[in-house]
């Protein structure tokens, strides 16, 4: 699988994890050229804390566009060390 925005490749692996319907890859396939701080939190019932990044790909910026949990709930413990996308990142 690959995470693609704004014409780079912001991770690639062959070993994500999948749930609700997103792959989420290994932290170490990510791009960190590309990341920028993002403070942004929301919470999920059964996954915990999600904490975001921001993508600052060729000057164009993507508000918090890439999750993760950092201390995932038991239920889903698999994501642990894995980010996933949205806003417009195409996964393929």
């Amino acid at each position: 699988m690959k995470a693609t925005w704004n014409g780079v490749t912001l991770a690639e692996s062959d070993n994500t994890v999948i749930v609700e319907g997103n792959h989420y890859f290994p932290a170490s396939s990510l791009n960190r050229d590309y990341v920028t701080f993002s403070n942004h939190r929301s919470a999920c019932p059964w996954k915990g804390q999600a904490h975001y990044y921001s993508l600052n790909v060729n000057g164009a910026i993507n508000q918090d566009a890439v999750w993760y949990y950092p201390e995932p709930l038991p239920a889903a413990a698999e994501i642990k060390d894995h980010v996933a996308f949205w806003k417009g990142v195409t996964v393929a």
